[in-house]
């Protein structure tokens, strides 16, 4: 077994794709439907998948950057929802974009809701299993994120990701990617459903990227020479994520890259870079 193969990473918000494709499944089954607005708001499952739920980002309150300069654990879900309610829309569902990581913390609670298991037994019954990903997990508490190869230097507790924060090896990072893409786990209607992109302009400052979209859980943008990217970039306070497949491709690739900084364009661009090498 190579180093790579033993190496742990934190997907950081890759975790958002594999929700979104849990939630798909759901959908699927019948279980969750798309485009009922949620019992007692206004906004529908298809619009937290896609940012367009009108909900802020509790990331970019103050009070969050406070409790995590000052290494707090992280918010119990009553004291996240207690924040979500004080919280006023920023726009009306459906007529704005805006990245929210309230949005899939509510995704999280739906699917556990839903399926009557923890968001990791949830994802690795629906999504990772099925797929072939067996050894990436849920990090609950600090010792798990030292695990990872960047360490955890900030001392940042893992459930400040309210979501949920998938860990595992480089290479399942990218074979989940390529097996959700090029499988068959999701139906071709929501295989479509989750490609339909809403256009993010202007494209965020600093990152490699020509145009930008985000479909449901998935990242959709363009970058000479290799065209339409489907993925997802992640940050956390030591490290970025970002898997990409690349569908004009000949044939198609799927590329992960990790490293330890801030910068999420760092990551992009090693994708970017390898992408190319590999298509030539």
């Amino acid at each position: 077994m190579s180093e790579h193969d033993t190496a742990i990473v934190p997907w950081w918000s890759i975790t958002k794709t594999c929700l979104a494709a849990c939630t798909l499944v759901l959908v699927a089954g019948g279980r969750l439907e798309l485009d009922r607005p949620l019992a007692g708001h206004r906004f529908t499952l298809r619009q937290l998948l896609q940012h367009t739920s009108g909900l802020d980002c509790y990331t970019e309150m103050d009070a969050y950057e406070a409790a995590v300069e000052h290494h707090a654990d992280a918010w119990s879900d009553d004291e996240l929802i207690r924040q979500f309610e004080t919280q006023t829309p920023l726009y009306e569902p459906g007529q704005g974009w805006g990245y929210s990581n309230f949005g899939y913390f509510l995704i999280r609670r739906m699917i556990e809701q839903t399926t009557g298991m923890d968001i990791e037994r949830a994802l690795k019954a629906l999504v990772l299993g099925p797929l072939g990903i067996e050894r990436s997990f849920i990090a609950r508490t600090r010792a798990d994120l030292a695990l990872s190869v960047f360490g955890d230097e900030d001392d940042f507790h893992p459930g400040w990701v309210a979501h949920g924060l998938l860990m595992g090896p480089p290479s399942e990072v990218a074979l989940f990617m390529h097996r959700l893409l090029t499988g068959s786990l999701l139906p071709p209607p929501l295989r479509t459903a989750m490609r339909e992109r809403r256009v993010i302009e202007p494209v965020p400052a600093g990152r490699p990227w020509q145009t930008a979209g985000y479909g449901l859980g998935l990242m959709i943008n363009t970058a000479p020479p290799l065209g339409l990217s489907i993925g997802h970039t992640g940050q956390g306070p030591d490290s970025v994520s970002a898997a990409y497949h690349f569908p004009e491709s000949n044939p198609p690739i799927t590329v992960a890259a990790f490293g330890p900084t801030d910068q999420q364009r760092v990551a992009e661009c090693a994708v970017l870079e390898e992408a190319a090498r590999l298509s030539k």
